[in-house]
């Protein structure tokens, strides 16, 4: 009898085991088979500077467009992005001085993977393009730009999604001897399918 229950037991634990997981699967199919092949956004940017980074800059704010096109099974995209970044100089408390704002356009090309529904990782590389170095005195007026992020694409209604994410970005010496510069950032932007 007690034989008989636990093999009636297991029996109907492993018929909802199975049925859990092919509704999850079932799920995620949807899920990736909904997602577009071509998906735009746009939206702001905000970025804490770390390390020697932020002894001069407080934060920034700007603003990114974003392509991303599916190059395998929905799940794989190769993603393009440029942008436009302020970041507000500190005030030294040294006679009124501060340190003037620094302002850069970073275009960057990378792969987007989203191993489980709509959650991805995504790395960028590039160049961010400094449109006033003259104002600050640096030797370079590109520096190399490299961005790993993890966000979610939450689906809104019809093909619009509402992209979120939180990423790292690493730019390059923006003058000869300098150290490279940090940040760490959030980017929620409006993405729609084509």
């Amino acid at each position: 009898m007690k034989k008989t229950i636990k093999t009636g037991i297991l029996a109907l634990a492993l018929l909802a085991g199975f049925t859990f997981t092919s509704q999850a699967q079932d799920a995620a199919k949807k899920t990736t088979q909904e997602r577009p092949r071509l998906i735009l956004s746009a939206g702001p940017e905000a970025n804490l500077p770390l390390g020697d980074f932020k002894d001069a800059y407080d934060w920034s704010i700007g603003g990114s467009v974003q392509g991303d096109y599916a190059i395998l099974k929905r799940d794989l995209y190769v993603t393009l992005n440029a942008g436009y970044s302020s970041y507000m100089g500190k005030d030294l408390g040294i006679g009124g001085i501060s340190v003037p704002d620094l302002q850069m356009l970073p275009v960057k090309a990378g792969l987007k993977y989203y191993p489980v529904a709509n959650l991805y990782v995504q790395a960028q590389a590039g160049a961010a393009f400094l449109t006033n170095k003259s104002d600050l005195g640096l030797d370079k007026s590109a520096v190399f730009v490299y961005t790993p992020q993890v966000g979610y694409l939450f689906h809104l209604a019809g093909g619009s999604y509402l992209d979120a994410g939180v990423k790292f970005e690493g730019y390059g010496k923006f003058a000869d001897g300098g150290s490279s510069n940090n940040v760490i950032g959030l980017r929620v932007a409006y993405a729609f399918g084509l």
